[in-house]
């Protein structure tokens, strides 16, 4: 195969990474592949639409027929987003016989898994590097580099619009609006960054990392999820205080066969390497039973990081497809899913509440944590700016979800408590 033609779905800031990539990096690719990889069709909105890249305007189409039912196009790049509709088109070209690479990580939670079923039916390769962390290839890690390994944890920053709003909150101490305007201003968030900063996205891709890790079908409504909206300043001046960083961390675990993912505010110890993550950058620790801690950092976003993953995993089909090797990407599921209940979850937290400033009321809060078998490595009082009042901010050690949310439950009841102002999952000591 002296020549591969691909179908560019999206011309967008990833889709004009891909074309630049293939234009100034053609040979050093031909080299490595032992093939010509040529553009033959783009599917846009808009034909006529200006664009910094230069582009034949003979590839550009608004029909997606001209790409999935093309018998010249080899394999379809797939960077314009979206989820029911995308789907379809790309069973419609699996089912044509042709190979798929995309970015699309909201595509590959959803529906994921049936497609790559799909195309081990018909001898295709779909390969998604380029869902997760952006540049960095995690995902490539897991079924290549680490693949003799058993994944024991996956935790990591895999949001960068929420590490750099959190960033921007501890560093200059701002309001969480302000500094989700100014993200959105520099392009870091989306106008609607409900996706963002709710979890969603990240929770869509630490399901894509615990699939792959765990070898069980693990789906996106199996994740714990919540989001930075309700960090506050005085969260953060606590958390600091404490040695503490928060940052937004997904967490997939296993544990005697059953496992555990979520996507939550935690508090890191300032000098854990993933509390030193700053900005719109990513990073990613696996802990592996045979080769220890590894960590993946780099640029989780761009049109140049990303691209460049989706342009190695276009590199490895045409690779594969030279030796005749298609269509093996996809593993069937090892293990059948298994979750871990509420008091096989095991962390720390740190809970924040606002109480009466009067004798005996930290006794009665004691009582109910003792009753639960619940200790703690710090405690911080401080009086609150109402009257009568104080706060009480406390980080416990290892405990069960089921003991804190009995505790929160029991705490609640008290007339002395006035109100659970937040907590938290507290990672990386104990």
């Amino acid at each position: 195969m002296s020549q591969v033609n691909v179908g560019l779905c999206g011309l967008g800031t990833v889709g004009t990474g891909v074309v630049k990539l293939l234009q100034n990096h053609a040979e050093e690719i031909k080299h490595k592949v032992g093939s010509e990889i040529n553009i033959k069709k783009i599917l846009v909105h808009d034909i006529d639409k200006k664009r910094d890249v230069s582009i034949d305007r003979e590839w550009l189409t608004n029909d997606p027929e001209e790409l999935v039912n093309n018998p010249e196009v080899d394999i379809i790049i797939e960077v314009m987003g979206g989820i029911e509709d995308t789907n379809v088109l790309l069973e419609k070209a699996i089912s044509n016989k042709k190979h798929i690479v995309t970015a699309n990580k909201d595509l590959m939670a959803v529906h994921g898994q049936k497609l790559l079923r799909l195309a081990k039916e018909n001898q295709c390769d779909i390969l998604y590097d380029a869902s997760v962390a952006g540049g960095i290839p995690i995902i490539r890690s897991l079924t290549e580099g680490l693949a003799s390994d058993r994944i024991q944890k996956i935790m990591g920053i895999v949001n960068g619009t929420t590490n750099y709003i959190l960033t921007k909150m501890t560093d200059d101490e701002l309001a969480f609006e302000p500094v989700l305007k100014e993200a959105q201003e520099l392009g870091f968030a989306e106008a609607d960054p409900t996706s963002d900063v709710d979890g969603l996205d990240a929770a869509r891709k630490m399901t894509l990392l615990a699939n792959l890790a765990f070898k069980m079908e693990i789906g996106l409504d199996d994740v714990e999820v919540s989001g930075i909206r309700t960090i506050s300043q005085e969260d953060i001046t606590f958390a600091t205080s404490l040695g503490y960083t928060i940052k937004l961390i997904g967490i997939a675990s296993i544990h005697n066969g059953k496992a555990e993912v979520t996507v939550e505010p935690t508090l890191l110890p300032k000098d854990h390497p993933l509390a030193l993550v700053k900005n719109e950058f990513n990073a990613v620790y696996v802990y592996g039973e045979a080769v220890g801690e590894t960590m993946f950092y780099g640029p989780g976003a761009g049109s140049m990081p990303t691209a460049t993953a989706v342009v190695s995993d276009l590199m490895d089909v045409v690779k594969n497809t030279r030796l005749g090797i298609t269509g093996n990407e996809y593993v069937t599921p090892q293990y059948e899913k298994q979750l871990k209940e509420n008091d096989e979850k095991y962390m720390q937290y740190f809970i924040r509440m606002e109480v009466d400033d009067t004798a005996g009321t930290f006794q009665k809060i004691t009582n109910v944590f003792t009753d639960e078998n619940v200790s703690f490595a710090k405690i911080l009082q401080l009086p609150s700016d109402k009257e009568k009042m104080a706060e009480i901010v406390m980080v416990t050690h290892k405990i069960s979800k089921q003991q804190l949310l009995n505790s929160r439950e029991n705490l609640k009841d008290l007339d002395v408590v006035n109100r659970i102002i937040s907590y938290y999952r507290v990672d990386g000591e104990d």
